[in-house]
């Protein structure tokens, strides 16, 4: 497998993701908001349980280029893209399309959509393209737990072989299920929606 893709959480503390996930905590508490890149508290407050997506191109951009811009500026660059729309008080997002000439234009990122994909396809496709924004249902934080459906979530796979994926989860609760996670494809296989974005 290669070499480690450096991290990024989707929240701007990364230690308070399982107390945000238990409802122990809110988006105002964390202390560290402007880390995100947003520009006021109500901001952050507002997009940070929505950018699992922009977290994942952070850590794709930090990987090429050493650096990147922080996760909030990238969701508010993306937007003049369609890649998240309003609807009321809900944010719809990430859509892929957009997405995909948002990163194109903006950062010279070949980008893909993938769709009906299997979690055993993955090795070949990794094979071709660096990464894979994957589409998981969220409690791929506890593999042991059967989710109620696929997708709703992001994460960064980063690397794959015929028997085992590895990626990084933005929403990951602790260390083991935040940064370099390991499993199995076929446990993998029950949380991914099938669909998801390759990079180049």
């Amino acid at each position: 497998m290669t070499k480690p893709v450096p991290y990024c959480c989707q929240w701007a503390t990364p230690e308070l993701a399982a107390q945000l996930i238990a409802g122990d905590a809110r988006l105002a508490d964390d202390l560290n908001w402007t880390r995100s890149g947003a520009l006021t508290q109500a901001e952050y407050c507002e997009w940070a349980n929505h950018v699992c997506g922009m977290a994942c191109l952070n850590m794709v951009l930090r990987d090429r280029d050493g650096v990147a811009p922080p996760v909030l500026e990238l969701a508010r660059r993306s937007l003049p893209y369609g890649a998240y729309q309003r609807q009321g008080d809900n944010i719809k997002g990430l859509i892929y399309a957009p997405f995909v000439r948002y990163v194109g234009e903006q950062f010279g990122l070949q980008a893909q959509v993938h769709v009906d994909l299997s979690a055993e396809q993955l090795p070949l496709l990794l094979a071709s393209r660096r990464y894979f924004i994957a589409s998981v249902h969220p409690s791929i934080r506890q593999p042991h737990q059967t989710p109620p459906h696929k997708g709703g979530h992001l994460v960064l796979v980063t690397a794959a072989d015929g028997t085992r994926l590895r990626f990084h989860n933005p929403s990951g609760d602790s260390l083991a299920t935040r940064e370099n996670v390991t499993m199995p494809l076929n446990t993998f296989a029950r949380f991914f929606a099938g669909r998801g974005i390759a990079l180049a």
